[in-house]
């Protein structure tokens, strides 16, 4: 179990470092009005510090992973995919600067198996999403973990296109003012 705590440790800080390599420079006013030929002197910031890429304003934006808030899973499976990795990794960044907020993680299943097997299921999703956050320097007083297992389908059909959408687990944040 150790070992696998290690792993999974490792993994999220190569996915940190790599979010991480890909930011660009947000230059102090950018976007406050300013025309756009006018150069700030020496201002550049970067990350989650004020006016960065993860300011509180990049939950609705679209081309932030911020705004990415589902977790999507494989049947009977409670592993994080590579994908949901770095979007989690994304959040817990943001979470770790904002320790103000919190968020309250909510397992999904779809409708197969036991209500009690999916209790379970949704639970384990939740926690290894919460698992991950706390590995990568989220305070654990910043995560509340509930389970609806199947009670809240987002997709009705009964075929693997809405299964695969109900298996999953949602982010939801609070404190935000």
């Amino acid at each position: 179990m150790p070992k696998f705590i290690t792993t999974l440790f490792v993994i999220g800080m190569v996915a940190s470092l790599a979010a991480c390599s890909g930011l660009k420079p947000v230059e102090k006013g950018k976007g406050t009005g300013e025309a756009a030929g006018e150069k700030q002197q020496g201002d550049a910031r970067y990350g989650a510090e004020a006016g960065g890429p993860l300011d509180i304003k990049q939950l609705d934006n679209p081309d932030s992973l911020l705004s990415v808030r589902v977790i999507y899973f494989d049947l009977d499976s409670s592993q994080v995919s590579d994908e949901g990795r770095e979007v989690l990794s994304t959040h817990a960044q943001f979470l770790s600067a904002h320790p103000e907020l919190k968020v309250v993680l909510e397992g999904h299943t779809d409708e197969r198996g036991t209500r009690e097997y999916n209790l379970a299921l949704g639970e384990r999703r939740a926690k290894a999403v919460q698992q991950l956050m706390l590995l990568q320097g989220v305070s654990e007083d910043q995560i509340q973990v509930i389970s609806f297992g199947e009670e809240r389908p987002v997709a009705l059909d009964h075929d693997e296109a809405a299964w695969k959408l109900n298996r999953r687990v949602e982010i939801l944040y609070s404190g935000i003012q």
